[in-house]
């Protein structure tokens, strides 16, 4: 007889305590699906939820419910609102085994017909609740799998010509918030691999790839917020100065930067110019920053603009901080 085991829960976030009771349910069912509720208690869509189990375990057959009852409850309306959900969303499928760690397990695995396996329900192999994790994710950061921490960090991202005070912006924040930040590294690389103050147009791909893996390192190291130093659309707009066009890997990189950063802000040209041999003049950072905020606006991204100085930029960046809800519409709000 197959065995199909059957979990639920918001997974808000996922931590190693759910992975645990997977992982058990993997070993003992021949199938086994997740159903992933809607709620309110975290700002994660339920789809990324949903895209954590499916790339961690892609056995695993995840079912997102976006009209499932609100929140756990043992009262007995509440049981049975949720017994008869899950019962339509199996359409008939019978159910051997319901994995759970909560109290909830007894009923629902009445209504399936099912053996009632609770999964290190004391907390005592994995002492850790989703609670504990959205109270303090990089406290917790042991219990969370590298794929899902890096969801949980705000990205911050400050673009602009060259010497608008983007590196010192980030480094400072970076301090004051007590977490990582991401250099960039098209700078270390162009320092390294420059001839006469140029370099060839694959390079721009190594770059890319070089400042993405960068930035992947310091997320896992980061608590609440990333601060990042440039990223794939500078680079692009280097590109094309340099060689009026830009290689396969940067352009698409560049097109996907509008998703990978929660936070946009365009550093002013209205500080003094650092002068130094590696920039080409004052004049050609002013025609620079007015091309990177039409390539912002060509590409429909949001920004915001920090001007004045180091102190009121930061002042300006704790203001957006302090009303930013993550994956939410902060733009929208604004208005």
């Amino acid at each position: 007889m197959k065995t199909l085991g059957l979990t639920l829960g918001k997974f808000a976030p996922l931590h190693k305590g759910h992975q645990y009771m997977i992982e058990t349910a993997l070993q003992e069912v021949d199938e086994l699906i997740v159903v992933i509720y809607e709620t309110a208690v975290s700002p994660i869509p339920l789809h990324i939820r949903a895209g954590w189990i499916r790339k961690l375990y892609p056995a695993v057959r995840v079912i997102e419910a976006w009209d499932g009852p609100d929140g756990y409850s043992n009262d007995r309306e509440h049981e049975i609102r949720e017994e008869q959900y899950i019962l339509g969303l199996l359409k008939g499928e019978q159910v051997t085994h319901f994995y759970s760690s909560e109290f909830y397990g007894k009923h629902m695995s009445i209504a399936l017909g099912a053996a009632d396996r609770r999964v290190d329900e004391a907390r005592v192999k994995v002492p850790v609740s989703a609670t504990m994790v959205r109270s303090d994710p990089y406290k917790y950061r042991d219990y969370v799998s590298d794929l899902v921490y890096r969801d949980l960090i705000t990205k911050v991202v400050f673009v602009g010509a060259m010497s608008t005070g983007k590196s010192t912006i980030t480094e400072a924040l970076a301090r004051r918030y007590r977490t990582a930040y991401a250099s960039e590294y098209g700078r270390d690389y162009w320092t390294e691999h420059q001839v006469d103050r140029r370099i060839r147009l694959e390079a721009f791909d190594e770059i890319a790839a070089g400042h993405i893996e960068r930035e992947e390192q310091a997320l896992l190291a980061a608590d609440r917020y990333l601060f990042v130093d440039t990223n794939a659309i500078t680079t692009y707009m280097y590109a094309l100065d340099y060689h009026g066009q830009a290689p396969e890997l940067l352009t698409r990189l560049a097109l996907e930067n509008a998703q990978r950063y929660d936070l946009f802000f365009l550093c002013d040209d209205d500080i003094p110019y650092d002068d130094t041999w590696d920039r080409s003049g004052d004049q050609k950072r002013h025609v620079f920053h007015k091309q990177i905020i039409a390539d912002l606006q060509a590409r429909r991204i949001p920004y915001i603009t920090l001007r004045g100085s180091l102190e009121e930029r930061m002042r300006k960046v704790d203001e957006v901080l302090a009303k930013f809800t993550p994956y939410s519409n902060y733009f929208g709000r604004q208005v």
